[in-house]
């Protein structure tokens, strides 16, 4: 199923790739939040993969001691701004062959991939076993102050509404979706990252400097009327401190399959009773009851 224009995201990627500064505050904060996961980790990686990082992940891993980092986005000129080796790539279809990395990165890139089961496969593939996977995408309920200002808007000039923000994920599909696509010791969480603004217009210009605009293939094509945009405006929150806009930030954590790596045991494969482990006496179901 086809959510998104994927020509439109690349070609507002490209615009975008000028500008991207101007939210580099919010993209080096959702990176540290998720390149935190490497600290806990002993193990080295030597091959790390910058998906769609909008320069701020590559340097990071780079930081980190890692000799090879290679940089991929679906505009080429988003992707030379990370430096080093940069390839322009569609996550949709990854132009790398199997096991090429043990390290994958994908900072707030794969909210605009349609098939995001497909391009996990390809990912944990491009992986060497053992290989990790770290993840962080826009959750359910990100804008959505937004959102309901717009459609209120929409509603009140047109009757009805149409798509104007992106369809986030759920928390609770993530961890299952990487377990389905193949990988290892899956982990998803989430957190807030709570963002502010002066103005409520200073909220659209961002989202615009970022390449983050609306490219829904279900989206109106019609141009909106002059009143929209003021209208919806007027309708966010405000209050002294400024304009609020939630973002809910949701990270995921896999491995690809290794020998090496701790399994569930067997259900009946225990040698010795959760009993005499905690040193109490087993009783049957009966005697329990009082019977």
């Amino acid at each position: 199923m086809r959510v998104f224009d994927r020509r439109l995201v690349r070609l507002r990627r490209d615009r975008a790739a000028a500008t991207v500064g101007q939210v580099a505050p919010v993209l080096e904060e959702a990176a540290e939040r998720l390149l935190d996961r490497l600290d806990d980790i002993t193990r080295r990686f030597s091959r790390a993969l910058d998906l769609g990082g909008r320069g701020v992940v590559a340097p990071r891993l780079r930081a980190r001691g890692i000799p090879f980092v290679v940089s991929m986005d679906l505009s080429a000129r988003m992707a030379a701004g990370a430096g080093g080796l940069a390839v322009a790539g569609d996550e949709e279809a990854l132009p790398f062959a199997p096991e090429s990395f043990d390290l994958i990165v994908a900072n707030l890139s794969l909210h605009w991939v349609n098939d995001l089961p497909g391009a996990l496969v390809q990912i944990r593939r491009a992986l060497r076993p053992d290989g990790l996977f770290l993840a962080s995408l826009p959750g359910l309920g990100t804008l959505q102050e937004l959102r309901e200002a717009l459609a209120g808007a929409e509603s009140a000039l047109r009757g009805g509404l149409s798509p104007r923000v992106s369809p986030f994920p759920e928390l609770r599909d993530l961890a299952g979706l990487l377990q389905r696509t193949g990988f290892a010791l899956p982990v998803a969480d989430g957190e807030a990252l709570p963002l502010r603004y002066r103005t409520p217009l200073g909220l659209l210009q961002d989202l615009r400097a970022a390449g983050e605009a609306n490219a829904a293939l279900a989206r109106d094509s019609r141009t909106p009327p002059r009143a929209l945009l003021p209208m919806a405006l007027a309708a966010l929150p405000q209050d002294e401190t400024g304009v609020p806009a939630s973002f809910r930030l949701l990270m995921m954590t896999g491995w690809a399959p290794h020998e090496s790596q701790s399994k569930a045991a067997r259900p009946g494969s225990a040698n010795a009773r959760l009993a005499e482990v905690l040193g109490v006496e087993e009783r049957s179901a009966g005697e329990r009851a009082g019977h």
